[in-house]
């Protein structure tokens, strides 16, 4: 599963500590989900849509809709 959340995070202008702190997880662990290396549970997924300001659905997709 892809993920739109460094773009989404970059327009707003939110650095990953920034975003990690929000979220109440490490900066790795942003990271790690931006390059599709962790996939985040339900519930962060739901926090970090919250905290960016959009859906689930337009922060995380199947690859082929990138």
């Amino acid at each position: 599963m892809k993920n739109r959340i460094k773009e989404c995070r970059e327009k707003k202008g939110i650095s990953q500590g920034k975003l990690a702190d929000l979220c109440n997880v490490s900066r790795q662990t942003i990271n790690a989900i931006e390059n599709n290396k962790y996939d985040p549970s339900l519930q962060l997924a739901f926090k970090l849509a919250k905290t960016l300001e959009m859906t689930v659905d337009h922060l995380f997709c199947d690859e082929g809709e990138i």
